[in-house]
């Protein structure tokens, strides 16, 4: 084996640790909630019915949809519903148009529905791991609640240390944990051999026959088997698409099976009782430990959501759909592992408050599914439209391979549709949520940037100043941000027109934001000379990139000067924003956006600027 082949291998282990998670984690009340929700009766063609859906939608799913079509749609390596919607966006210099903007807002909505899923996952995971317990001994019923607030709260009191520490155990644990499910469903199907028989397509033709409106509704529990479907394509940076499909075919997509088959056969051939299939395949001294080692899965598939929602955040800070937050790296090695505290701090107290609210994993298993599918949905719209723009399908080709898909997608939904009123409503309200606010912080960053334009000077205006007056030029270099092109910062002009001075190095910087995870360091800075020996540099940096300005500006090669990180004067637009009767938005929505405007993370921390090397001037904007 070559070291190119290795490496693949050592991905392919620690995707296990990470992008299996949440889907290896589903035999624990999946198969269960199908019959618990659906109330059909427990016999041999139910559950090998059940069995034959599972299989089915993890084929379609799961192996063709995303490892053999969508995860091949990478934006330079990465994958994510946020990804796929700046691949099929159109060019920055393009007119925008209705349709560009109903995928943007698309896009948006699928990332909003991730947070739900991130919300509730954590949750329903560790619930229905700790529900373990219970089977080993009713004594412990009265502890499973706080016992899960109190495994959810030091999950999160840790985000801040990174997942790099802890990040070696999570692949070993999670071999053990597929391990012990081929196990037990090996064991059953052993003692039934004919559950195998439920691969044919025809017993989930025949329970949907048999028991059309009862299948239905267990198909909205069902698709709790396929809800990790996301997780691999949002993943997909961190390992690549190759070494995801080693892993799933390798370990995953068998261990899956067998535990699905060996549940089906254990309650196919049972006193016609559901109990709990996942516990109840387990010898009784052996419920403990495997309640233990489902929580162990269990926190480390709420690990992967909630680094997720960590690197959702940063994308969307990045493409400016949420205001300035503070974003740190945990890892000197992977760029993409990053920590929000407001997010983190957001999520616990939103999980623990699940937990309290709706006190059982079947319960929260109601509010589970709507956004997944909704999201899986809107992927395979938008893929629809990078198959026709990016790679040149026609239209009956795309309809043709897409069509089936969107099928399943639109049966999923349809299915997790009666669930909104028992709990799914909080996904979607938190999703509407998080659309209302990302786009009114996008519309209201545009009309700043307009007003700010009305105001504007060329810096042909101000360079006329400086000759007509004689003003002098001091020492040392000014780095003004601002990314207004062809006009001069207002913090520049507020120099000129006030302290009568210019410093003898001007570079005006603008930030730009590329549609790709990652910009080369070669591509990331582009300059250019203006009039008065004043600079304009570019700077491009990828969704997934660390925003560093300084260290972009000191890697620059400036002729005939020397940029002196330590004698740089880094002068920054500090916008008061107040709402007013202007056009624009909403009343409401003005609102809303003064008070985003006002919690933003300071642009000097976002940019990395230097503390004391700062100069903030302020201008009133009324929207």
């Amino acid at each position: 084996m070559n070291s190119h082949e290795s490496g693949r291998f050592a991905l392919a282990f620690g995707t296990l640790g990470i992008v299996f998670g949440d889907i290896g984690t589903s035999p624990i009340y999946a198969f269960r909630e199908s019959f618990e929700v659906s109330q059909i009766e427990v016999t041999q063609a139910t559950a090998y019915g059940v069995a034959s859906v599972v299989f089915w939608s993890l084929l379609i799913v799961i192996s063709a949809k995303y490892l053999f079509l969508v995860m091949r749609a990478d934006n330079h390596g990465e994958g994510g519903i946020l990804a796929l919607t700046a691949l099929v966006m159109p060019s920055r210099d393009s007119p925008p148009s209705r349709q560009a903007a109903a995928i943007v807002t698309l896009g948006v909505f699928g990332t909003a529905l991730l947070y739900g899923d991130g919300l509730i996952t954590p949750a329903i995971s560790v619930l229905s791991a700790v529900e373990g317990f219970e089977v080993a001994t009713t004594a412990f019923s009265r502890f499973v609640i706080p016992v899960s607030i109190l495994i959810l709260v030091a999950l999160f009191a840790v985000q801040h240390r990174g997942t790099a520490g802890i990040a070696r155990v999570f692949s070993p644990v999670m071999v053990v944990w597929f391990g012990v499910l081929a196990t037990l469903g090996a064991r059953q199907i052993a003692k039934h051999p004919d559950v195998l028989k439920s691969v044919s397509p025809t017993y989930a033709i025949d329970l949907f026959v048999s028991h059309p409106m009862r299948a239905f509704l267990a198909l909205g529990s069902i698709f709790l088997v396929v809800t990790g479907g996301e997780a691999l394509y949002a993943d997909m940076g961190h390992f690549g698409r190759i070494p995801i499909t080693l892993s799933w075919y390798g370990l995953v997509l068998p261990s899956l099976l067998l535990i699905y088959f060996g549940q089906a056969a254990l309650l196919g051939n049972g006193n016609g009782e559901i109990g709990n299939p996942f516990y109840d395949m387990a010898p009784r001294w052996g419920v403990a430990p495997l309640a233990v080692l489902a929580t162990c899965a269990t926190v480390i598939a709420s690990q992967a959501l909630i680094s997720g929602a960590f690197s959702l955040t940063a994308q969307a800070v990045q493409l400016d759909y949420f205001p300035r937050l503070a974003i740190r790296h945990t890892s000197r090695h992977h760029v993409g592992q990053v920590y929000v505290p407001l997010v983190n701090w957001l999520l616990m107290i939103g999980c623990v408050s699940l937990i309290l609210i709706f006190k059982t994993s079947s319960a929260l298993a109601a509010a589970y599914g709507i956004a997944v599918t909704t999201t899986m949905l809107i992927t395979t719209l938008i893929f629809f439209r990078l198959v026709r723009d990016r790679w040149g399908w026609s239209r009956a080709k795309a309809l043709l391979v897409l069509v089936p898909f969107l099928m399943v997608d639109v049966a999923f939904l349809s299915a997790n549709v009666p669930k909104i009123p028992a709990g799914g409503w909080l996904p979607l309200f938190v999703a509407v949520v998080l659309v209302v606010q990302m786009t009114t912080w996008r519309r209201g960053r545009e009309l700043v940037k307009n007003r700010l334009q009305e105001s504007n000077r060329t810096l042909a205006d101000v360079m006329a100043d400086v000759e007509h007056n004689g003003l002098g030029r001091v020492p040392g270099t000014a780095v003004y941000l601002f990314r207004d092109h062809g006009n001069v910062p207002p913090a520049l002009a507020a120099t000129v027109r006030h302290h009568r001075v210019l410093h003898e190095q001007v570079l005006i910087v603008s930030v730009e934001v590329a549609d790709e995870p990652y910009v080369g360091v070669r591509k990331r800075a582009h300059r250019i000379n203006l009039a008065g020996g004043v600079v304009h540099v570019k700077i491009t940096f990828g969704f997934m990139d660390e925003p560093a300005v300084p260290g972009v500006l000191s890697a620059l090669d400036f002729p005939h000067r020397k940029f002196d990180t330590d004698k740089v004067t880094y002068f920054l637009g500090r916008e008061s924003v107040t709402a007013g009767n202007l056009p624009g938005m909403h009343p409401l929505r003005d609102q809303l956006f003064v008070l985003l405007h006002r919690g933003a993370a300071s642009a000097a921390r976002f940019y990395h600027l230097p503390p004391g090397q700062v100069i903030e001037v302020g201008a009133q904007v009324e929207l």
